[in-house]
């Protein structure tokens, strides 16, 4: 039969396309910084006020310009919007079970805890500094991880001074925690 003739759902493409999924948090915790709250709810709110509405408009004004199957501006404005709803949701879930943590409140400490700026030495002498954040907001090209990672659940709780062992695919590391950091209460 030729495709002319057959009805395609405008959702096809979610098919195919994977919903982000969250990765899995010990306990179901969702740990997050003041300031990555904000950004993940400022994109949240960009996206309802003023890209959807201009996606839409898009899509409003190529749907009125008649045949939609050779339409461009309204097969990709629907795509779009499509991405966008799901992004839209996969932030609103995420900011729900947010669980917004100040690590300012540890400033001064010596101890890792989530949102420390850890600097570490491994066993061939390698300085690392990194800074453990939430799931949503750690960026690796920043030395940014996550307090789910590896290196950032050995680090946890431990002391300047310490040393600890993290299991890598290359075997056994041991990691010596140099200095720890906390952003200022004023900050």
């Amino acid at each position: 039969m030729n495709k002319a003739f057959t009805k395609e759902s405008d959702d096809d493409d979610d098919a195919l396309t994977p919903t982000p999924s969250a990765p899995r948090l010990p306990g179901g915790k969702n740990y997050i910084t003041p300031q990555g709250y904000a950004r993940l709810r400022a994109e949240l709110l960009a996206l309802i006020d003023e890209e959807r509405p201009r996606v839409v408009d898009i899509v409003h004004w190529a749907a009125s310009n008649g045949d939609r199957s050779e339409n461009g501006d309204y097969l990709y404005g629907k795509k779009r919007l499509r991405e966008i709803d799901r992004r839209i949701r996969f932030l609103t879930k995420r900011l729900e079970i947010a669980e917004v943590v100040d690590p300012s409140v540890h400033a001064g400490s010596d101890q890792v805890f989530f949102g420390a700026t850890v600097t570490y030495a491994d066993d061939e002498g390698i300085e690392r500094t990194i800074t453990i954040l939430g799931v949503d907001e750690a960026d690796n090209s920043l030395q940014q991880v996550s307090w789910v990672s590896p290196v950032a659940r050995a680090l946890l709780k431990a002391r300047e001074g310490d040393e600890l062992t993290l299991q890598t695919p290359a075997g056994l590391r041991t990691l010596e925690v140099i200095e720890v950091r906390y952003p200022s209460r004023d900050s």
